[in-house]
């Protein structure tokens, strides 16, 4: 028995979500409170690797018993509430329920969207702190104006190599990007990306970028030649983790 479970979890206090031995992880979290649910060690195999610091409002895993033997015996609909007695605040399991054996929650994804959030005043607020990315001072409409032209731009298939970290060893860079938008929300400045697939520190390099423009390092309208150049030093710098969602997982099943 396989189950597919939504998490969200305040990534702060985690280096990642993947397994790093006994350092603390989402995933050696998942694990351990499987292993209090339901009495026996169970397979947790996560949607995306999260870096450190990053946070997830709905990221997918699936967990299933690690021998034959063992059977899930807790409810589906009870799931949620048993694990979240046996998990830190936080981390959250916000659903769960019965899938098939062969899905995969990396593989069979077909959509991811990531939203940045940017807090954009001089007058830091406390109860942000490790969750948005601290701008320090106003974006002003004509600056999100041109920030908007430019998200737009990213919108389509591309080679994303300008917006992958230089450390990278992925040779496939191809991605489509079905959706990319900038707007406010109060005092928050959020950038929503929407796609098949992310290339390491893609949307953190996306919204550094998009601060260039703001500032007027770089032209609203330069997005695309940056795209083709395939050259990471033409885009912006890599933004702080702290801002970044994992928002929402899209599988055909």
């Amino acid at each position: 028995m396989k189950i597919l479970i939504i998490v969200s979890y305040d990534g702060t206090n985690y280096n990642g979500y993947q397994l790093q031995g006994e350092k603390p992880t989402v995933a050696l979290m998942l694990n351990r409170a499987a292993e209090k649910t339901f009495g026996f060690p169970c397979n947790v195999t996560g949607c995306s690797r999260t870096d450190s610091g990053v946070h997830a409002l709905g990221f997918a895993a699936t967990l299933e018993p690690r021998s034959k033997k063992d059977t899930i015996t807790v409810p589906t609909d009870k799931i949620a509430l048993a694990m979240n007695a046996n998990l830190p605040n936080d981390i959250s399991v916000l659903s769960a329920r019965s899938v098939d054996d062969t899905f995969h929650p990396r593989y069979g994804v077909v959509r991811k969207e990531y939203v940045y959030r940017i807090h954009d005043s001089a007058i830091r607020n406390p109860f942000y702190k490790d969750r948005v990315l601290e701008y320090g001072k106003r974006i002003t409409d004509e600056e999100l104006r041109k920030m908007s032209i430019a998200a737009t731009q990213f919108a389509g298939t591309h080679y994303f190599d300008s917006f992958m970290s230089s450390g990278s060893k992925i040779t496939d860079t191809q991605r489509t990007v079905f959706d990319s938008c900038i707007k406010r929300s109060g005092d928050l400045v959020e950038f929503t990306v929407c796609a098949d697939g992310f290339l390491y520190n893609m949307v953190r390099i996306m919204v550094g970028t998009l601060l260039d423009v703001a500032s007027g390092k770089i032209n609203e309208t330069d997005i695309a030649s940056i795209i083709n150049a395939r050259d990471r030093r033409l885009a912006g710098p890599t933004v702080k983790p702290c801002g970044l969602y994992l928002k929402k997982v899209t599988y055909n099943y």
